[in-house]
């Protein structure tokens, strides 16, 4: 009887390691298309890009910094490879080092960004892997700067810092953010969304103490997303900032 039972324990514990291993190795590291069941009004798919570091599985109980990164209009639609065009998921096609988990939704053709949406997807990705939530950051471009500041206004609790890229937003609510990092970019001869838009959100934070900084590129247009992405700064800058240090 002891014989058989210690039979019926071993078995169970192999399901146990491999049941693990093989959920520790759903993800393949680099830049990779998931899809998400995203539960709500009605549900829906979520397309989006996810980075993992090339080192993800060796380092087995760290808790890795997390980047949201929402791409502009004109990468809407149901051709996942379309995100991979600007920021962040162009990046790191090419530098698998790259010291965050990187999550890249893309939105439907004819919609804009979702809070509620990114918020669900958020917590899904949180859920699968070892995402350090007091290290998740927000970034995106054009619309992805508009859905950056909206976003993070609707739900100030998820980021310990963000980035808005040429985008703009509502500055009679931006206050609910004063305790948050934020830096702010956008290209002074913008044409598209004129940077009196980054302007507008950045005094209103200022006018409640808020903690932002802005750089305006004097001689760029709409595209200030390129130099912005390939500055190393902004990345040490997005490690310096957690949500346990946010101004209380």
């Amino acid at each position: 009887m002891n014989k058989i039972l210690s039979c019926v324990l071993l078995a169970f514990i192999i399901v146990l390691v491999i049941g693990s291993a093989t959920s520790c190795t759903h993800f393949p590291t680099g830049q990779s298309p998931q899809k998400a069941l995203i539960k709500g009004e009605g549900i829906e798919y979520v397309n989006y890009l996810l980075f993992l570091p090339s080192n993800y599985y060796v380092k087995v109980t760290k808790k890795w910094p997390l980047i949201l990164f929402l791409h502009g209009r004109g990468e809407r639609g149901s051709d996942i490879d379309l995100v991979k065009k600007h920021g962040i998921p162009k990046l790191v096609e090419e530098d698998t080092d790259f010291p965050f988990i990187v999550v890249s939704p893309q939105c439907p053709e004819d919609q804009f960004w979702s809070p509620s949406v990114l918020k669900k997807l958020l917590d899904h990705v949180c859920q699968k892997l070892r995402v350090d939530t007091n290290r998740i950051y927000l970034t995106g471009l054009s619309m992805g700067g508009y859905g950056t500041w909206s976003t993070a206004i609707e739900y100030p609790e998820l980021f310990a810092a963000i980035a808005p890229i040429c985008g703009g937003g509502d500055p009679n609510r931006v206050c609910r953010l004063q305790d948050m990092p934020i830096w702010v970019f956008h290209g002074a001869k913008d044409t598209t969304v004129p940077y009196e838009k980054s302007v507008e959100m950045v005094e209103a934070l200022k006018n409640c103490n808020g903690n932002v900084k802005f750089t305006l590129y004097p001689e760029l247009e709409h595209d200030c997303w390129t130099q912005t992405y390939q500055n190393p700064e902004l990345y040490q800058w997005f490690l310096e900032q957690t949500k346990a240090n946010q101004k209380s």
